[in-house]
């Protein structure tokens, strides 16, 4: 099923097998919660977060709370820890990101707090971009008084920079990988 052996440290994983686990809304769920901790998490403290969000209450109701901590004890955690996503001491009932956490998160959209993906940050100045340079063309006051050239080469910078945040940011970048 998985393509990590027990002694296959340097396998990346599957993107079937990354899909697979993606398909899941609480596994995302895990995944993200932990990104965000960057540590260690109890299942307890997993469970009552995603039945948080599940249930849209804070707390959740306890047959929710429950139903998230058996489902996740039985069936998404071991998943995730087979497939060395997490780590999961089925004992101590903690949670941590294991080696494969970084590969599935390039399949994940992160969009921040405002709600802004990098696809509508970079469309938008894309967008904006064109706008500048057509206003520049047409005789748009204060717009037309700045060379086209260097609108156009402001705005270029600025994508590519953002793209050299966005790519480093990520740290499972093409460069990142060649790093390591």
């Amino acid at each position: 099923m998985s393509s990590v052996g027990a002694n296959d440290v340097d396998t990346s994983l599957d993107p079937s097998d990354i899909h697979d686990v993606l398909r899941n809304e609480r596994r995302r769920l895990v995944i993200e919660r932990l990104r965000e901790r960057e540590g260690t998490e109890t299942v307890r403290d997993l469970s009552e977060h995603i039945a948080s969000v599940e249930s849209g209450e804070e707390p959740a109701p306890r047959n929710v709370r429950q139903s998230v901590y058996v489902s996740l004890h039985q069936t998404h955690l071991p998943k995730l820890d087979e497939l060395a996503i997490v780590d999961y001491d089925s004992d101590a009932k903690d949670v941590s990101l294991a080696r494969h956490a970084r590969e599935v998160a390039v399949y994940m959209e992160v969009v921040p707090k405002y709600g802004l993906s990098w696809g509508e940050y970079y469309l938008g100045l894309g967008v904006l971009g064109v706008l500048l340079v057509l206003g520049a063309a047409i005789g748009v006051p204060f717009v037309s008084d700045v060379n086209t050239g260097a609108l156009a080469l402001v705005v270029f910078t600025v994508i590519v920079c953002s793209a050299v945040y966005h790519i480093y940011s990520q740290q499972s970048s093409l460069v990142h990988r060649v790093q390591e």
